[in-house]
């Protein structure tokens, strides 16, 4: 029997999940740390024989001159610290700025290079040379100018860390493994809505699948890559994409997004983009962009840094010229006053403190400096900026626009309102008296309320959410997280289910008591249920619609008996009123943009303190691109702050 040879497939790596980059950059950030301590524990160490000078100011006269001091301020001790400065920590920096002046196109480091390297000689020359009259501190000059202009680079080190731990973060959204179908047999129809179960599967990393392979994702599992779906319905969680928190409903035909959950049923896709290609890989590529796009004051600093080395050589020249020729026959005094024994001396002095004085230069070092610790403080609040051209704007933006899902409000949805139909909840706590009873009742007691559900001690209320809570545990979903810990609060006891099924994109089906238990959409429940029972339908619209907005609604039957509904809905976040106070106190006007329908936006918007008119709902993420621009058209220049990833990534 004769076989063919075979080989495991290679890895596929994107951005998110380049190990080797990001150790790359977290080395970086550690040796730019040991260097940055080198430094400054040279900058104590030359500053130390200083401190004799306080010391005589405050009185200790016999502190100034211990022998410690004395040995620090010898020039031998100044010249050995400087020299290590330069071979040490400012190796790097000094290499790299002698080379880029010497191929004709200088930079930064080229002037800390040749402030540094000057000023040491000179300092060197005087020690060794002492009737030059020169003084040999000078040789200390490049520990201290080494030692800041090190933070800086420090601080640009950690922040190419975080934008790795960012890219980790998103890479995590990824599941390690998929589980790849390996005899998939002919592509269903457009009409498969189950998954066949008699397949043959097997886990595989997920860097090894490629587009085309056949994969299969379980509820409460994240799509591992960019596809579309074969069988199945389910609901998916694509809140990391819209900030929406509303499931989305899938089927066959419809794609499906890597790093999404799916919730109710499982699904069979075909892979349609992975690593590099995928959605998520496109977002990844958007953080790196945000975190390495420098400020225009920024690019202005390196487009001129060449010019301003120059420009530097040159000012330190012409002042050696004009000391050496007019200045000492101007300033006669000078000469005298400087120590100096002639006008050459003065002359290079002055020359070097020109040089030294210039590096680093504000330009240079203080705007990325300003901009990275910027960003870096908004990071640890939550705000992702997209560079430091956007963070440099902010000062003259006129508008605010928020997205809602996960901005303004929590992007969880909460139990808002529940409805009972009249009289359906005495008979539901007869059928169910003994399941009831035997699970215990929320408050322990066994008396009337008057609402027929003596044998339970519960009221209407509390009798559909025990209900409606235990049918929804045997699931994964959003609402049944908030079912979950609405009874928790209110430390309901849940009754016994059995046979619980869940069907996709329509709700729960389980057994409680021996009696049918239907919780899921109305439109689901009620198709399951006798004409008479859905009649009572009408009296449970609080729950589809309330005073704040539109919905989430839930219906819940217990055999042929409609017996209740329950709303649901995301809350504002505790400072959302506060932020949009604060922000319109700064003279900002203040927008709300969502995908929500446009009753549930603006009932949002009146809750945080925004204008009607200026909140603006049933948006797809294209249209809300739409919206901003026309915004930017008519207030100039607005700040959006939101969640809608797709948006930015389509549009950087």
């Amino acid at each position: 029997m004769q076989g063919f040879p075979s080989q495991i497939r290679a890895a596929e790596h994107s951005e998110l999940d380049s190990d080797e980059a990001q150790a790359k950059r977290a080395e970086e950030a550690r040796q730019s740390l040991i260097n940055l301590g080198f430094a400054w524990a040279l900058v104590v160490l030359c500053c130390s024989h200083h401190f004799g000078h306080l010391m005589h100011m405050m009185g200790y006269h016999q502190f100034a001159h211990t022998s410690f001091m004395n040995f620090m301020s010898q020039p031998v001790v100044s010249g050995a610290l400087g020299a290590f400065a330069l071979l040490g920590p400012g190796r790097s920096l000094l290499v790299d700025g002698l080379k880029s002046l010497w191929a004709g196109a200088p930079n930064m480091n080229s002037l800390v290079a040749i402030g540094s390297t000057t000023s040491f000689t000179v300092g060197a020359a005087a020690a060794l040379v002492p009737q030059l009259g020169f003084d040999s501190g000078f040789m200390e000059e490049p520990v201290m100018l080494l030692a800041f202009v090190l933070l800086g680079r420090a601080l640009e080190a950690r922040a190419k860390v975080r934008a790795a731990s960012d890219l980790k973060a998103l890479a995590k959204l990824i599941p390690t493994n998929s589980r790849l179908v390996l005899d998939p047999g002919d592509e269903p129809g457009s009409d498969s809505s189950h998954v066949r179960e008699n397949v043959e599967m097997m886990m595989v990393p997920t860097t090894s699948v490629r587009p085309g392979d056949i994969l299969r994702v379980l509820p409460g599992e994240r799509v591992p890559c960019d596809a579309e779906v074969l069988e199945g319905i389910a609901a998916v969680d694509e809140s990391m994409l819209t900030g929406e928190s509303v499931l989305v409903a899938k089927r066959t035909g419809l794609q499906v997004a890597g790093g999404c959950v799916v919730y109710e049923g499982p699904l069979t896709i075909k892979t349609t983009a992975t690593g590099a290609e995928s959605t998520l890989a496109g977002i990844g590529r958007l953080v790196a962009a945000a975190q390495s796009r420098e400020a225009p004051m920024q690019r202005v600093a390196d487009a001129v840094a060449g010019k301003f080395c120059y420009g530097v050589m040159a000012a330190s020249a012409a002042t050696f010229t004009f000391w050496q020729t007019l200045g000492q026959h101007l300033f006669p005094a000078a000469i005298v006053a400087s120590g100096s024994s002639s006008a050459l001396l003065l002359s290079i002095k002055l020359a070097v403190d020109v040089l030294v004085v210039a590096c680093p230069c504000a330009l240079g070092l203080a705007t990325p400096t300003a901009v990275l610790v910027g960003s870096s403080l908004g990071a640890t609040r939550g705000l992702l900026m997209r560079g430091g051209d956007v963070l440099e704007r902010v000062a003259g933006i006129s508008g605010v626009v928020f997205d809602k899902t996960g901005t303004l409000t929590e992007g969880k949805l909460r139990l808002a309102t529940t409805a009972v139909v009249p009289g359906a909840a005495a008979a539901v706590a007869e059928s169910l008296q003994a399941t009831l009873q035997n699970s215990g009742s929320s408050n322990g007691k066994q008396q009337s309320n008057g609402n027929g559900s003596a044998a339970t001690g519960d009221d209407g209320e509390g009798l559909l959410l025990r209900i409606a809570a235990a049918v929804e545990a045997s699931t994964r979903h959003p609402l049944a997280a908030a079912l979950a810990a609405e009874a928790s609060s209110r430390c309901l006891k849940l009754p016994a289910v059995t046979e619980a099924k869940t069907e996709p994109g329509s709700g729960v089906a389980a057994l409680v008591g021996g009696q049918r238990v239907l919780v899921g959409r109305p439109d689901w429940v009620l198709s399951q249920l006798p004409p008479t029972a859905t009649s009572a339908s009408p009296q449970l619209s609080q729950t589809t619609t309330d005073q704040a907005g539109k919905l989430t609604s839930v219906y819940v039957s217990v055999g042929d008996q409609l017996l209740g509904g329950l709303g649901f809905r995301d809350t504002l976040r505790p400072d959302a009123v506060e932020t949009v106070r604060t922000l319109q106190q700064m003279g900002l006007r203040v927008f709300l943009l969502s995908g929500d329908d446009t009753a549930t936006v603006k009932a949002v918007a009146a809750q945080a303190g925004i204008a009607a008119e200026d909140a603006y709902g049933s948006n797809t993420p294209r249209e809300k691109l739409e919206v901003i621009r026309r915004l930017q058209v008519s207030t100039h220049s607005v700040h959006f702050a939101g969640l809608v990833i797709t948006l930015a990534t389509t549009h950087p």
